[in-house]
């Protein structure tokens, strides 16, 4: 069956401009006649869509569901499982949410000074991210995330670790130099080292780095890391490995 543009958003719940958007990003393309340009959707489409905003229901970007549904070991029945069970996952946290609100409501001043605790315990994230996290790794099997296994499968918690804390002088490097800008060699130098330390796990191309950059910024776990060290930075770490990438490509 074929639909039209209006007729597709008006089924799915979403706006033209949206399914427009799409298109423009490559998530999903619709179907040009060849005879007058006109553009239509099919079923094939209509069942891609109602991925698509499953995926973006439970949070993920259009970066990282343009990776998964492109990835090899991507099965739209195994998706939907793993949908259903994060969708679960978040309503028990809902679930919480809302009973943590009517027992605030109820629970008298003297008990919330004796355990204020009660007031935040339905608050973490921390079940629904990993299960999240390890959903996304299984749908996308890239050939860096198999890379990266292959390299670390014989570290120790210690070599984690050592990674780890090199990592945290990099970043606090670059934002001890920071005012200095995006261009400046001090910044520039410690953005090659945060590259080179990405190829200890995967062969990492300037134009993955440079997606990797915009990653920083869109993905909501990558934004909070680095803003952390410093509110902007994750929009500065953008910036700033663009402008490297830009400069190794002209090279």
């Amino acid at each position: 069956m074929k639909y039209t543009v209006s007729k597709l958003a008006k089924i799915a719940g979403i706006s033209v401009r949206t399914l427009h958007f799409y298109d423009e990003v490559g998530i999903l393309k619709p179907i040009r006649s060849s005879k007058n340009g006109y553009r239509y959707y099919t079923d094939k489409e209509l069942n891609l869509l109602q991925q698509i905003l499953f995926f973006r229901e439970l949070e993920f970007s259009l970066g990282q569901i343009k990776e998964i549904l492109n990835s090899k070991s991507y099965k739209e029945r195994d998706a939907l499982l793993e949908q259903r069970k994060l969708l679960e996952i978040k309503k028990e946290r809902l679930d919480k949410l809302i009973a943590t609100i009517n027992r605030s409501l109820d629970l008298p001043r003297e008990k919330i000074d004796k355990e204020p605790e009660v007031l935040y315990d339905s608050f973490s994230k921390e079940k629904y991210e990993s299960y999240k996290r390890e959903a996304r790794e299984r749908w996308g099997q890239t050939d860096a995330y198999k890379q990266s296994v292959e390299r670390t499968k014989n570290w120790t918690k210690k070599d984690y670790k050592a990674v780890e804390q090199k990592g945290k002088e990099i970043v606090l490097k670059i934002v001890e130099n920071r005012e200095k800008g995006v261009t400046s060699p001090e910044v520039q130098e410690q953005i090659e080292k945060h590259f080179q330390q990405i190829q200890i796990f995967y062969d990492c191309s300037y134009q993955m780095y440079s997606q990797l950059g915009q990653m920083y910024v869109d993905d909501p776990r990558f934004y909070a890391h680095y803003e952390k060290f410093s509110p902007g930075l994750a929009v500065f770490m953008r910036d700033s490995i663009e402008y490297f990438c830009e400069q190794k490509r002209e090279n």
